[in-house]
């Protein structure tokens, strides 16, 4: 294991931990112990910068399943390393904050860093994983550790309900991208990255290169909640402050953008990718912003606002897809949207981040996060005022704030879009700019609402739960204020990315375009004279601003008053669909009757064979090989076929245990006659303990009363048993002739001939049962110990009374 590799590591043994340090160590709040980590992992992940920034990357491999060819290989590149240190360093911000926003004496800090530290480790193995499988290993735990923290006030009705739909969304996601991944390994034939962007043309030329792409693109969309996957987004605002500003803003929902940027050198270039992920992101970013407008919690907006935000960059990554086939050299058409997509990347964890934590402190400090009963909290809390405005700002992109910048790049990009010449974007390529200008106009809008109906206006602290409200401690501010002083510094000084963080990320998002050695161009800047984008802006902050003002005529309007997404309600009622689907089903099946359960199994085994048969032309006779019966075997079979039809004819348990005995012992006498003596001696001694135990158990049991009516004809159950019989010997046959037809070599003479060299037997049965299948044998004995275990348990309880229900 290299140092690498327990960096991902150490937040699980941490977790391990944490219910140690918080029995123990109750006199310090647990975040205190649990904020070490993150933040020596965000030092040791800058060590790697200087490398990042040369062009270097780092490969560590640990063997795993190297049969399988999975192993736990760590890769770092320009990419990785910026979600490495977005989630180390926005994670060290956010326990800081926890510290003082979740009290010590009232939260079960235990479970809350726990989940927090397995969300950590998590994304790390997510961002940081080269091997494919690996990497939907840690997806699906991200998955879990999140739907853990949406619901760790459980005792809330909403927190488990935003916990089941995101749990639900992103799970079937993650499953469709795992069958993405299959289908990469079936076309390459490998489950690392670096090795199938290699192998780009085996992905390229494939019939399975759509299906994989919609499959993994899935995984990405629910992930990062697109449009019409976004619904989860904002009930999982019911989790605690800082897992909001930690998941749903930094890093979870960031999972599905590194996943669309990592796979865009194997589809980038594609029409299909193209439009899929440039459509998708423009619609999420258009509905996100309209549907944060009609919003009245603080948490609510931000949620809309981070899924309009998502969809900006997925847009961004769609449209600079086309940079890995048609890059001319010319960095102002094709790269301007990677570019662009980094960089908001970083903004929006910055501001989104100080956004979520303010929005937090007004929650603590005032015991309500509704707008209409807020207002005025500008004078009362000035701090919190002033980082919110510098979010806010940032987000509706307004200068000098570094969402300004990365907005400016997002227009430049969408109009270029319109000179690409591909894609029949000359007939449809306009659509992305003009959309991309109307949803800035509502991102301009909320952000607007948010600050005046919070800040501004008149103090009403009748409305609020809260007598004396006052400015956040010190302590829970330093998070949201070292954000917001990043928003001002990448926006003052965006270069100081410039070629530490983006064009490395570019590097890695748009492999081989540069010859070795050359960059990208990065140059970022705030003037850049009287352009088309600038007046987009201007357009922008016009309209904007008008919707404000005229917000009395429009807010009673059913548009605004409407807070749920549409889409809500086609959740719930596909889900109570499939619950009552289910239940239906259930009742159906699940009857209580041993009968009823072999009928549906035989009538399954049954069905399938016989398709299976049938689909592959499997059914064939052929007698020639057939050794001539005997005419004593007649009576054998005709005594063992006797002896079985008359059982359930016989009134008496003794006599019926008799004729079953019978019939084992003429299976037996099969097994002598056709000289498998081994077998007979097991199966009389079988036969034999069993007839006695039955005996034994039927002695002592009450006689059989008889029944006044004679039991009903049952039709299904001659149906069955005569179709099962009929496919069983229909197989058999198959099963010779096909051996006889195509000279197939039975596997017994595998066994016969490695049996002594291999397993040192010569009962081949027994080496068969002890050597060749010992995994089955040994999870029969553990079946048995079980069973045995469970006798004993029954043994031993004594029921009292009506205890026995």
């Amino acid at each position: 294991m290299t140092v690498l590799h327990w960096a991902i590591i150490s937040p699980f043994l941490l977790a391990i931990l944490v219910p140690f340090l918080y029995k123990y160590g109750r006199k310090i709040h647990t975040g205190w112990f649990v904020l070490l980590l993150p933040l020596a992992l965000f030092i040791y992940f800058l060590t790697f910068l200087p490398r990042s920034s040369a062009g270097e990357v780092v490969l560590r491999t640990v063997p795993w399943v190297p049969s399988l060819g999975i192993n736990f290989d760590l890769y770092i590149d320009g990419l990785s390393l910026l979600f490495a240190l977005l989630i180390t360093g926005i994670g060290t911000l956010v326990i800081l904050y926890s510290v003082y926003y979740l009290s010590k004496t009232k939260e079960k800090l235990n479970n809350f860093y726990v989940y927090l530290l397995l969300f950590m480790g998590a994304m790390l193995g997510v961002v940081l994983s080269d091997n494919i499988i690996v990497l939907y290993v840690f997806w699906e735990i991200t998955s879990v550790s999140s739907a853990l923290l949406i619901s760790y006030w459980y005792q809330r009705e909403k927190s488990i309900y935003g916990a089941q739909k995101s749990m639900y969304i992103t799970v079937f996601g993650g499953l469709s991208m795992l069958g993405g991944f299959s289908l990469l390994y079936t076309m390459t034939g490998t489950f690392s990255i670096r090795e199938i962007i290699a192998n780009i043309d085996l992905v390229t030329t494939s019939s399975l290169f759509l299906p994989a792409m919609i499959l993994i693109l899935f995984g990405a969309f629910t992930k990062s909640a697109q449009f019409p996957f976004h619904i989860w987004l904002p009930d999982a605002m019911e989790a605690p402050t800082p897992v909001s500003a930690y998941l749903h803003s930094a890093t979870m929902v960031k999972a599905g953008i590194y996943l669309v940027a990592r796979f865009t050198p194997v589809f980038g270039g594609s029409p299909e990718w193209f439009w899929i992920v440039s459509l998708t992101g423009i619609v999420t970013l258009i509905w996100g912003s309209v549907s944060a407008v009609r919003q009245k919690d603080l948490k609510s907006i931000l949620a809309f606002s981070t899924v309009s935000q998502l969809g900006m960059i997925m847009s961004l990554l769609g449209v600079g897809s086309v940079a890995y086939y048609f890059y001319d050299g010319d960095n102002a058409l094709y790269t301007t949207a990677i570019l662009a997509a980094v960089f908001h990347l970083i903004n929006h964890a910055t501001f989104k981040g100080s956004l979520f934590m303010t929005a937090g402190i007004i929650d603590h400090e005032t015991g309500t996060r509704d707008i209409r009963q807020l207002g005025g909290l500008m004078t009362i809390m000035p701090i919190t005022a002033t980082v919110s405005f510098i979010g806010l700002a940032s987000m509706a992109g307004l200068p000098p704030f570094n969402g300004f910048l990365s907005k400016e790049l997002f227009f430049t990009a969408m109009v270029n879009v319109t000179e690409y010449g591909i894609f029949s974007v000359e007939t449809w390529g306009f659509i992305l700019p003009v959309l991309a200008w109307v949803a800035s106009i509502f991102t301009f809008l909320y952000c607007t609402i948010l600050f005046v109906k919070t800040f501004t206006g008149r103090f009403q602290p009748e409305k609020l739960s809260v007598k004396h409200v006052h400015e956040a401690p010190f302590g829970m501010l330093v998070s949201p204020a070292i954000l917001g002083l990043l928003v001002v510094i990448f926006g003052l000084f965006p270069n100081v990315l410039a070629y530490t963080f983006i064009e490395p990320a570019m590097q890695a998002i748009l492999p081989g375009i540069m010859e070795p050695g050359q960059q990208f161009k990065v140059h970022i800047y705030h003037w850049h004279g009287f352009n088309l984008e600038l007046w987009m802006t201007i357009g922008v902050i016009v309209l904007g601003a008008i919707l404000f003002i005229t917000m009395k005529k429009w807010s009673q309007s059913r548009f605004y008053r409407k807070e749920r997404d549409i889409f809500n309600y086609v959740y719930d009622s596909g889900y109570d669909g499939l619950i009552k689907g289910s239940q239906l089903i259930t009742r159906v099946q699940m009857t209580g009757r041993l009968r009823d359960y072999f009928v549906y199994m035989c009538a399954f085994i049954v069905f399938l064979i016989i398709y299976t048969m049938i689909r592959y032309d499997a059914f064939s006779i052929n007698t020639a090989n057939v050794s001539p019966i005997e005419p004593f075997m007649w009576f054998v079979v005709i005594a063992f076929v006797v002896s079985i039809i008359s059982v359930p004819f016989i009134n008496n348990r003794m006599t019926a245990v008799v004729m079953t005995g019978v019939a084992g012992y003429l299976v037996a006498l099969m097994f002598t006659i056709f000289r498998a003596p081994d077998l007979a001696l097991t199966q009389l001694l079988v036969e034999t303990v069993s007839v006695i135990l039955f005996m034994l158990v039927f002695y002592h049991l009450p006689e059989l009363r008889k029944e006044k009516k004679k039991p009903a004809f049952k039709l299904v159950n001659l149906i069955i048993s005569v179709a099962f019989g009929v496919m069983i010997t229909l197989v058999s046959l198959s099963a010779f002739a096909f051996g006889s037809e195509t000279n197939f070599t039975s596997i017994s003479q595998y066994f016969i001939e490695n049996s002594k060299v291999l397993a040192g037997g010569y009962n081949i049965v027994n080496v068969i049962l002890v050597d060749f299948r010992g995994l089955d044998t040994m999870l029969e004995i553990l079946v048995l110990a079980i069973a045995a275990i469970g006798v004993v348990s029954l043994i031993k309880l004594r029921f009292k009374g009506s205890e026995d229900v």
